[in-house]
């Protein structure tokens, strides 16, 4: 969590509320500034966290925390750190990820691919971070993305552009305690180095490789593969995987947004910074194996450019983020339709469809090796 000012309490404050703030790049205190300022009290509360940032289901929540809380400045602003343990970390990225009543071989498997995904990034930021190639911004072009390496002063964010963390406020069951312990220390491996685990909510009929949406590089276990099971509409077993702000969206398979010439060219104006003019057309140049689009022209009466990858292309063309780069482009005399397919980038593991394949009695071997072929369950720790 990051802003100037931060409201938060520790056990025994009852109502009160602490404050500290960013003060000409110190932390600010009781009247003290500090370079950064940490509580080792075991627990703490943050108040009015953002979550779901600049997606369609971002709000506002106080939420409590296990751990130590860590004030540190970042730049211009003032960044909230907690250290938590790996399992604890867990305990909560499982339980706000889905709910925690959901299907046991599904959450064992989530609980393995959230572990290698966090000690991937964990070990990745320990090696020497090379400059982001591939990356180009010039009048005619503009290809960019987003990862782990965006961070800088602390492991893994706690929104969705890393895995969903919020704390100990999210109900912890004992289901997810159990698919914990009955993988503990378990993670995914391939030639010996722990699987970069990507997972997204709902593939659309389809996984998509990495190199559609990250670095120009792929993995072997990251292919794209056929997915029969996330189309579901199945009420029972949606209400397992999607939390109460997931559930306001249904249209996640199958979907269609509609826009006038005029509202696309002020949206894309306003969410790039940049004056087309008015929207033309928006030209598909490059889909990843999925269908989601990895590079795409936007052609106004004032200037053309091509953007990429698919987070960018899904930011420039709504007011939070489209669900997914997989969409077809129509126009209907001056109003263009969107029509696509998915929720979220799409690569790795989907968890709707593995959610079904759990319900269907697939166990959690049989889900991870579907999603992530030729990976193997090692054992890092006990």
């Amino acid at each position: 969590m990051s802003g100037r000012q931060m409201e938060f309490s520790l056990p025994g404050d009852g109502a009160a509320r602490r404050q500290v703030c960013w003060d000409g790049g110190k932390v600010s205190y009781l009247g003290k500034l500090y370079d950064s300022l940490e509580f080792d009290e075991g627990s703490f509360t943050l108040y009015g966290v953002t979550i779901g940032v600049d997606f369609h289901w971002q709000r506002r929540r106080d939420l409590s925390y296990s751990g130590s809380l860590e004030f540190i400045v970042e730049g211009d602003s003032l960044t909230a750190v907690n250290k938590v343990d790996v399992e604890e970390y867990l305990l909560s990225v499982i339980s706000s990820e889905m709910k925690s009543s959901a299907g046991a071989e599904f959450l064992k498997a989530h609980a393995v691919i959230s572990r290698s995904w966090v000690l991937s990034q964990i070990r990745a930021q320990k090696r020497p971070q090379k400059a982001a190639e591939g990356m180009v911004d010039t009048p005619e072009r503009y290809i960019h993305w987003f990862d782990h390496e965006d961070h800088t002063a602390f492991d893994v964010c706690a929104d969705d552009h890393c895995q969903r963390y919020q704390g100990i406020t999210m109900a912890v069951g004992e289901n997810v305690r159990r698919a914990l312990k009955e993988t503990c220390g378990e993670v995914l491996a391939y030639e010996g180095e722990i699987c970069d685990a990507r997972f997204s909510k709902c593939c659309g009929g389809t996984t998509e490789l990495f190199s559609t949406c990250w670095e120009d590089r792929d993995y072997p276990y990251l292919q794209s593969v056929k997915d029969p099971f996330c189309d579901t509409s199945d009420t029972e077993i949606l209400a397992q995987v999607l939390n109460d702000y997931d559930l306001e969206t249904r249209d996640f398979f199958r979907w269609e947004q509609r826009y006038s010439r005029q509202e696309l060219s002020d949206l894309i104006k306003e969410r790039s910074g940049i004056d087309f003019g008015t929207i033309e057309d928006l030209v598909p140049l490059e889909r990843g194996e999925s269908g989601r689009i990895k590079r795409l022209l936007v052609t106004g009466s004032r200037r053309s450019m091509e953007i990429g990858k698919e987070l960018i292309i899904r930011r420039w063309l709504s007011t939070s983020h489209l669900k997914s780069s997989d969409f077809e482009v129509r126009w209907e005399g001056d109003e263009v339709v969107l029509q696509g397919g998915g929720w979220g980038h799409g690569v790795g593991l989907c968890q709707i469809g593995a959610a079904v394949m759990a319900a269907r009695g697939y166990g959690y071997k049989e889900i991870l090796a579907w999603y992530y072929p030729g990976s193997q369950i090692e054992k890092c720790y006990d």
